[in-house]
């Protein structure tokens, strides 16, 4: 399926709002009620919570800066002490979710690690009742690939995701939910790579790409 740049953009800020729209809401929330607030204890209390959602916002930016922006640089490869940084600040929202990372390149192309980002992103929404998502990696001479393991008591993959992921959405309509997805695909395909999703097995979902390293 072909989308035009400016409907993919509004997917993308769509997606943006959404994930943004919670943690700010808190910290609007929040400075209301310690407007009115006396008890020192309370005060306290809000002052926690807005400590806690301004750092939730800072790490989806963090992350979204990387994994749908420019961040990064304009260097073709990105280091990943930053993408590692990005997954965990993204993942330590929720805290019934863990990273197991086991990637041992210093650096990977940086198509690759847009693509490693956004499958991270879809692994852990997977993970309704938590769990651990497994990032590994391993860069060969001719191809680039990436493994994600989403593992937890409940994994659920919705069946559009699975579709945009693999082909595009199947020439349906692309929703702002599905936006990493359709974007993991669109860099896949345009490198001449594949995209792979197993069925749960055992409470456990694999996602893999293979990317090109001439042009990942």
């Amino acid at each position: 399926m072909t989308i035009s740049p400016v409907d993919f953009a509004s997917l993308l800020c769509s997606r943006l709002c959404h994930d943004l729209l919670s943690p700010i809401g808190a910290m609007s929330n929040g400075l209301e009620l310690l407007a009115d607030e006396t008890d020192p204890a309370m005060r306290t209390r809000c002052l926690e919570l807005l400590s806690e959602s301004a750092r939730a916002s800072a790490n989806k930016l963090k992350f979204f800066r990387l994994a749908f922006g420019a961040a990064g640089g304009f260097g073709e490869r990105v280091d990943m002490r930053e993408a590692r940084g990005a997954v965990e600040g993204l993942l330590a929202e929720n805290k019934r979710l863990t990273l197991q990372w086991a990637v041992e390149e210093a650096e990977l192309p940086k198509a690759a690690v847009k693509v490693l980002l956004n499958l991270a992103l879809i692994a852990g929404d997977t993970l309704v009742r938590g769990g651990t998502v497994t990032i590994g990696t391993e860069e060969g001479e001719h191809t680039t690939e990436i493994v994600l393991r989403a593992e937890g008591p409940r994994v659920i993959l919705d069946p559009d995701l699975r579709a945009t992921l693999t082909d595009g959405s199947g020439g349906e309509s692309v929703t702002p939910r599905a936006a990493a997805a359709f974007l993991v695909h669109a860099i896949v395909a345009d490198a001449g790579g594949s995209v792979m999703v197993t069925d749960p097995v055992d409470n456990t979902l694999l996602f893999g790409a293979t990317l090109p390293s001439r042009l990942a």
